[in-house]
């Protein structure tokens, strides 16, 4: 056990980073705002590890996250000499060559700094051996425990490899509050509070659907989660900064990629059905009742492969016969290319109006995606025919950009193996290496039963109007699935959303779904329920199956669709 902070009983920990390029200067906003114990970045996602392992491609000594040195050099003395511990994911593929250039830039500085690292995560060597394949990159998904057990050798500065992003905030309070791999209810406090601040800004107004309600929304302040030894905590943010902390923008980082109401993860299976939220005065919202349970015995890996080659090109379709116009350069591109992409797909934004007061409200989008194992095929071969059509084609032509090369893209896929076949390793300020054992015991993952509904509200005079008059809506990426965590604000709004937001009304209020795998979960305490739609991102991120490949406009699209809502449940 290590005491983290000065009170025992009470651990600030502050996130400066959501991802990896967030806002540069949110490490010297943070250490200076306000106290802290432990500052913590989360700089992974699914994209990011196939962004750094082609870095590691190019040069091996590279693919961790290059922006936190940056930061940590500006700060770097401001941290130590304020005791706030650091704790990132910023390794990366790299957690080692990172701490190495850390303990470096300390040497150059004349700084005295007790630098940990955690790995084991990367399971690439192993990879035909564990039956994952042969990807870029393989990376499990470890938990706190290499985290706990660096601070508690006294680590000023902890990085790790692929942790879940939950696990820096886990780990430090297990070291702080001196908790047991046991002490679930806790443990899954903690994660529900890390699970909040780990996206940085989304957690004080940004992202946000009623966005309008915030007063100052120019630059947001980051978030801080103030926990507490039963594993509750109150979510803030520093005095004087952007934004706002409500119960609704912590509900909106809640619902946000999560899939069931069970939770899992390395440490403990989080119940998010048991959450419960209030208000502990301005810009603080408690989050209390959590229980948990024990974690699966498998770990999830992150699995990134180069899939091929894409391209793209858009046609500008303007003023009558917008249909025609792309039957004809669909078909005389397709008859044009001398080599054929394996994929090749199209698809027609009807962008235009009628009688449009100015050309681009007249125009409308065809957007034509190849895809192929050879990069030539998708290369200048495609894009130039493209161009070639631009004085034998529909009347009006144009397109968004010049030819160009293809660009490699990636697949991503979840893998699992058994938590003994991880070898979770800390290496600790003085050198030495120890072993993280896998948490015991543990239970499989079964879906909660849906939970007895509320009273449908009786049959009343409706309105048409759109969804988002009374929901709100956060949406996002799995792999290839997307999830949109919806809620409302009042009991009697909770019982119409869950009685009228089915699983068919939602595949007809958004037909890009209907003919997709939909499923649907109930959180009652927060007024909420989650879908998960399957494949609609396609092989992920990277992939790019869609428009908006990470789906974080989808809930607002929902919100956008028309609906008849009962009279008195308008504002």
């Amino acid at each position: 056990m290590a005491q983290l902070g000065s009170d025992p009983e009470v651990l600030r920990i502050g996130n400066c980073s959501g991802f990896y390029g967030d806002r540069a200067s949110a490490m010297r906003e943070m250490l200076e705002g306000g106290p802290l114990d432990v500052l913590t970045g989360d700089y992974l996602a699914e994209l990011t590890m196939l962004i750094l392992g082609r870095d590691r491609m190019k040069d091996p000594q590279l693919g961790y996250a290059k922006t936190f040195l940056r930061q940590l050099e500006d700060c770097f003395a401001l941290a130590l000499g304020r005791g706030v511990r650091i704790v990132v994911n910023a390794g990366g593929l790299n957690p080692a060559g990172l701490a190495q250039r850390i303990a470096e830039g300390a040497d150059k500085l004349g700084l005295d700094a007790k630098i940990a690292c955690v790995h084991g995560d990367d399971l690439l060597p192993r990879a035909q051996e564990l039956g994952l394949g042969s990807p870029l990159t393989a990376n499990a998904y470890l938990g706190a425990w290499g985290i706990a057990e660096a601070l508690n050798a006294g680590a000023d500065i902890v990085v790790t490899g692929r942790v879940t992003d939950a696990a820096l905030v886990v780990g430090p309070a297990a070291a702080h509050f001196g908790w047991s791999r046991d002490d679930f209810d806790e443990l899954a406090g903690a994660v529900v509070a890390g699970h909040v601040i780990e996206c940085g800004t989304q957690a004080t107004g940004g992202n946000f659907a009623f966005f309008t309600e915030i007063e100052d929304l120019n630059r947001p302040g980051f978030p801080i989660a103030e926990l507490r030894r039963d594993g509750s905590s109150v979510i803030t943010k520093h005095p004087g900064t952007g934004g706002a902390v409500t119960e609704d923008t912590v509900r909106a980082q809640l619902v946000y990629e999560i899939q069931s109401a069970r939770y899992a993860g390395p440490d403990v299976t989080t119940r998010l059905d048991s959450i419960r939220l209030g208000t502990d005065g301005p810009d603080r919202v408690t989050i209390s009742g959590v229980t948990g349970e024990a974690p699966p015995p498998k770990l999830k890996v992150s699995l990134n492969t180069v899939g091929g080659f894409r391209n793209e090109m858009t046609f500008v379709l303007t003023g009558l016969d917008i249909e025609a116009k792309a039957r004809l350069v669909q078909q005389q591109l397709e008859s044009w290319l001398r080599l054929r992409p394996a994929e090749l797909d199209w698809s027609l934004s009807r962008l235009d109006r009628p009688d449009a007061e100015t050309e681009e409200q007249a125009s409308a989008l065809l957007r034509c995606v190849a895809r192929d194992p050879d990069p030539t095929t998708v290369g200048r071969a495609f894009s130039s025919a493209a161009v070639e059509l631009a004085l034998a084609s529909y009347p009006g032509f144009t397109l968004t950009s010049p030819p160009g090369n293809g660009s490699p893209y990636g697949v991503f896929t979840a893998g699992y193996v058994d938590a003994n076949d991880v070898a979770h390793t800390v290496v600790l300020p003085n050198g030495a290496e120890v072993s993280i054992a896998p948490v015991a015991p543990t239970a499989e993952v079964t879906d909660v039963p849906e939970p007895e509904l509320p009273e449908p509200l009786p049959h009343r005079e409706t309105r048409r109007v759109p969804l988002g008059t009374i929901a709100l809506a956060r949406s996002g990426d799995k792999g290839g699935n997307a999830n949109i965590g919806v809620w409302v604000r009042t009991d009697e709004q909770w019982r119409w959303l869950v009685h009228t937001l089915t699983v068919e009304r939602l595949k007809a209020l958004l037909p890009e779904t209907a003919k997709l795998a939909v499923t649907r979960h109930v959180l009652p305490n927060l007024r909420a329920v989650n879908f998960i739609v399957e494949d609609l991102l396609g092989l992920g991120v990277a992939y790019q199956a869609r428009f908006d490949p990470q789906a974080k406009g989808l809930g607002e699209w929902l919100r956008s669709r028309y609906i008849d809502l009962p009279v008195e449940l308008l504002p």
